[in-house]
C-alpha cells in the first residue's frame, strides 16, 4: 500500500504536468487592493508561476517570491526574466509548514495558499502575519464556495469572520480593510462555467 504523498511530491508533480508559462494575469483580488499602495517589500506565499509577484514588481516593489514547487519556482524565474524584473523578484523555495522567509514586509499575500495535503495552513498564516511590518498589509484570498467540477470541497467552507477570527491576530494591532466574499465568475478545467465565492482578507497592521 503507498502512502500519502507529501505536500512537495505533490506540488512538484502538479507543475510538471501544466505549462511552464501560464496567462501572465495578476490575480483580481491583487489587483484591487494594491493598486494604489505605495511600493515596499512583498512576501509572496505560493508563488506558483509568478504572475503576481512579476505584476507587483513591474509597479516597483522587492518581492520575495516563495514556494514549495522546485518546478514551479523554475517557471516562475523564466516569467521574471521575460518580463525583465528578474533583479526585483528573490525567489525561496519553503514547505512553510517546516521553513520559513525572513523578513518585515509592507505587503505580504497568499492567494488560494490551499492544498489537498495537510500543511498546518492556519499556522503558517498566522506566521505570515508576524512578518508585516507597522503600517503593511495582509491580503488573503481563499476560496469561499466550490465550483461544480471541483473537488475542493471542506464543509462548510469558513465564513469570512471566521477565517479572520481563525488568524489569531489581537483586534487593536489590526485595522481590517476588508472581511468578505466576493463573487466571481470561474472557467473550469473543460471550459465550463460558474458563479463561485472568494473570501477575502484585508487587514492592515497599526
Amino acid at each position: 500500500m503507498s502512502s500519502s504523498p507529501t505536500s512537495a511530491q505533490f506540488w512538484d508533480d502538479r507543475y510538471a504536468n501544466i505549462s511552464p508559462v501560464s496567462n501572465g494575469k495578476p490575480g483580481t483580488m491583487l489587483v484591487r487592493f494594491t493598486e494604489d499602495l505605495s511600493p515596499g517589500r512583498a512576501l509572496e506565499l505560493g508563488c506558483g508561476r509568478g504572475d503576481d509577484s512579476v505584476w507587483l514588481a513591474k509597479r516597483g516593489w522587492q518581492v520575495t517570491a516563495v514556494d514549495i514547487a522546485k518546478q514551479a519556482l523554475a517557471y516562475a524565474a523564466a516569467n521574471a526574466r521575460r518580463n525583465n524584473v528578474e533583479e526585483s523578484i528573490h525567489f525561496e523555495q519553503h514547505d512553510l509548514s517546516l521553513t520559513f522567509p525572513e523578513g518585515e514586509y509592507d505587503l505580504v499575500t497568499a492567494s488560494f495558499l490551499e492544498s489537498p495535503v495537510d500543511f498546518g495552513r492556519q499556522m503558517v498564516l498566522r506566521k505570515a502575519a508576524a512578518l508585516v511590518a507597522r503600517g503593511g498589509v495582509l491580503l488573503i484570498t481563499s476560496h469561499g464556495s466550490a465550483a461544480s467540477w471541483s473537488d475542493h470541497r471542506p464543509s462548510p467552507f469558513p465564513t469570512p469572520d471566521e477565517a479572520r477570527a481563525e488568524l489569531q491576530l489581537g483586534d487593536d494591532a489590526w485595522q481590517s480593510i476588508f472581511v468578505g466574499n466576493i463573487e466571481r465568475l470561474a472557467t473550469g478545467p473543460n471550459g465550463e462555467t460558474g458563479d463561485i465565492l472568494d473570501t477575502v482578507l484585508v487587514l492592515k497592521r497599526s
